[in-house]
């Protein structure tokens, strides 16, 4: 008879180590979803930011090539002014009055040029704005990136801990998680 109690003790045991066995293993699962969720929105996130940089610097781009554009009409202006005054000194080189229409497209010439210059400046203005939202993104979206990294680290260090049911490990990649999930939040906030 005392053998039997052994064989229960020794059986009811095994039950216990296999449901806590169990219970770690849902537990692991349970908390690797979780990061892998959270993995996955991190990663539309880093894509979601990386693209619209792209646009804001298509953008810059564009603006940039505008405002060389103004700049390029700019000195086909002060050209134009350029040869007004060389013609009106012509005139009075040889003595003579120069026609008055000379100085009024040379002034226009100038005002010309003058507007071309705003219109340059706003274009350079508005690609610097652009260039850097751009900027800022491109850095968000590194953080992104760097929070999906170590969601897959801490995903991995699961499936580990599931693999040898060593909790310890499974700690570890909950630390790990919970930093990347960290960056995450602060990334968006």
């Amino acid at each position: 008879m005392p053998e039997e109690p052994e064989v229960e003790n020794a059986e009811l045991e095994e039950r216990r180590e296999e449901a806590e066995g169990r219970s770690l293993l849902r537990a692991i699962a349970l908390s690797t979803a979780l990061l892998a969720a959270l993995a996955a929105v991190a990663a539309l996130y880093a894509g979601g930011t990386v693209n619209e940089a792209l646009v804001l610097k298509t953008e810059a781009t564009q603006l940039e090539s505008e405002a060389s554009d103004q700049w390029a009409a700019y000195q086909a202006k002060g050209i134009k002014g350029t040869i007004q005054s060389a013609i009106e000194a012509t005139w009075l080189a040889a003595g003579k009055q120069p026609p008055p229409d000379l100085a009024e497209e040379r002034d226009r010439y100038a005002r010309e040029q003058a507007e071309l210059a705003r219109f340059a400046h706003e274009k350079e203005a508005a690609r610097d704005t652009r260039s850097a939202q751009a900027e800022h993104l491109l850095h968000q979206h590194h953080r992104f990136a760097d929070s999906v990294a170590l969601f897959q680290v801490a995903i991995a260090l699961g499936a580990v801990a599931a693999l040898t049911r060593i909790s310890l490990v499974w700690v570890c990649s909950l630390l790990v998680g919970l930093g990347s999930a960290a960056l995450f939040f602060l990334t968006i906030f």
